[in-house]
């Protein structure tokens, strides 16, 4: 089969659940379809299979700050609800809040926080109207110029504020580990965990590549780790020491231990392929991906 003649869905795909019997559930992330209607985007992902979808807050697929955004939350919520979509709300979107500086400002930043905090609290609220579970966010690059003690302390002071809106509206917070960011490894978010008290809402949003890019153990090991704090999951490919998002067999990861793993934490969440510079093919992606993925857990032993 070509790899633009085939039907939306892939018949002799092996089905996403491991020997012992948990189905895993795969999302697609929509800064992946940065080229398509978001409507469009969920028609693709329901059609070829994919059940769930990791909604990025963005200018082009739904803006937190339109004026019109509660009733564009509301179309989403039925198109979801129509297309069997599960969803988590992302709020990594470049450009967001500055136009001419990437990711910025951040939960670190001086002025400018402010706008995070109110993109984070916007982003709660809509995830509560769409029926999405979880947030994630991560903590941004720390500032030249303040010190690490300050820096956690603006970062506990700000994801404590997040976590009281995320409180009111029975939302989890997904904290992400970012490679670059203050905090890019497990072990910096166990630190922030527990300054904020271990709080029943606060879990952890891992992506598979970045274990493979700066953990010391390796990303069975990883998903291991965070397991019990584990509330989101982005998949793709990496290589040691780069930070790049590859499709799946680009990079260096072997992922049936890694499907493994996440039955072994009894993970329930939805797993979302994370491919954000792939959106000139975005159908054709999505699809290898799903293949890919569902493969990998179908070699997985009981």
């Amino acid at each position: 089969m070509s790899e633009t003649d085939h039907s939306p869905t892939d018949s002799a795909t092996a089905p996403e659940h491991t020997h012992a019997g948990q189905r895993l559930r795969f999302g697609y992330g929509t800064n992946g379809f940065d080229n398509h209607r978001l409507t469009d985007a969920l028609e693709v992902m329901a059609e070829q299979g994919y059940t769930g979808v990791a909604l990025t807050l963005d200018h082009h697929h739904l803006d937190p700050f339109h004026p019109d955004v509660a009733e564009h939350t509301n179309r989403l919520r039925r198109d979801l609800d129509r297309l069997g979509l599960d969803v988590v709300v992302e709020t990594g979107a470049r450009y967001l809040l500055d136009p001419w500086h990437k990711h910025h400002p951040t939960l670190l930043s001086e002025p400018g926080r402010t706008l995070r905090l109110d993109l984070l609290r916007r982003a709660v609220r809509i995830a509560a109207r769409v029926g999405a579970g979880v947030v994630s966010f991560w903590s941004g690059v720390k500032p030249e110029q303040l010190d690490e003690d300050a820096a956690w302390s603006r970062l506990v002071e700000g994801c404590s504020e997040v976590l009281d809106t995320a409180a009111e509206h029975g939302v989890k917070l997904g904290f992400e580990p970012e490679p670059g960011m203050f905090v890019q490894d497990l072990a910096g978010f166990e630190r922030l965990a527990a300054k904020l008290g271990h709080p029943e809402l606060f879990g952890v949003t891992l992506d598979v590549g970045h274990c493979r890019c700066l953990e010391p153990i390796d990303v069975p090991a990883c998903v291991r780790r965070a397991g019990p704090n584990l509330v989101n999951v982005q998949i793709d490919d990496m290589r040691r020491g780069v930070h790049e998002h590859l499709e799946f067999g680009e990079g260096d990861i072997d992922f049936p231990p890694v499907m493994a793993a996440l039955r072994e934490v009894e993970y329930r969440g939805l797993v979302s392929v994370e491919l954000p510079r792939h959106g000139h093919a975005a159908p054709l992606v999505a699809r290898r991906s799903l293949r890919f993925l569902r493969r990998a857990a179908s070699e997985v032993t009981a």
